[in-house]
Parts: structure tokens; sequence; C-alpha cells
């Protein structure tokens, strides 16, 4: 089902929750979201800055 708030579920996290919570707002895959995730830090770019970004801005799931 999909969510229409953004937040940091508890359960199904591997690290911060911030890629869960991404797919569960958008109706994918944590699994898929976690691979183009490590993908894009392949690229050039700020990826772990805007991953640090919204672990901290994210607010936690119940």
């Amino acid at each position: 089902m999909r969510s229409t708030t953004l937040y940091r579920p508890r359960s199904n996290r591997i690290i911060a929750g911030v890629c869960a919570g991404l797919a569960y707002r958008f109706g994918l895959s944590p699994t898929l979201v976690r691979i183009l995730t490590v993908l894009s830090c392949l690229l050039p770019g700020p990826q772990f800055v805007a991953y640090i970004v919204m672990w901290i801005i994210m607010p936690k799931g119940d």
C-alpha cells in the first residue's frame, strides 16, 4: 500500500531506513531502491550527502 507521507520505517531497515521510506512513499520495492542507491553512488555527485541529509530530516515512523 502506498503511503502519502515520507518517514523512516522501524521495520525493514538496513542502515537508516531512508531507502525503505522512499520505497514505501513511491510504491516501490525497498530492495530496488537500495540497488538504485548503490548504483548511483558509483556516479560522481552528492549522493552520500543527500542520503545523510535525508537521514537527518526524515522523521521516524511508528
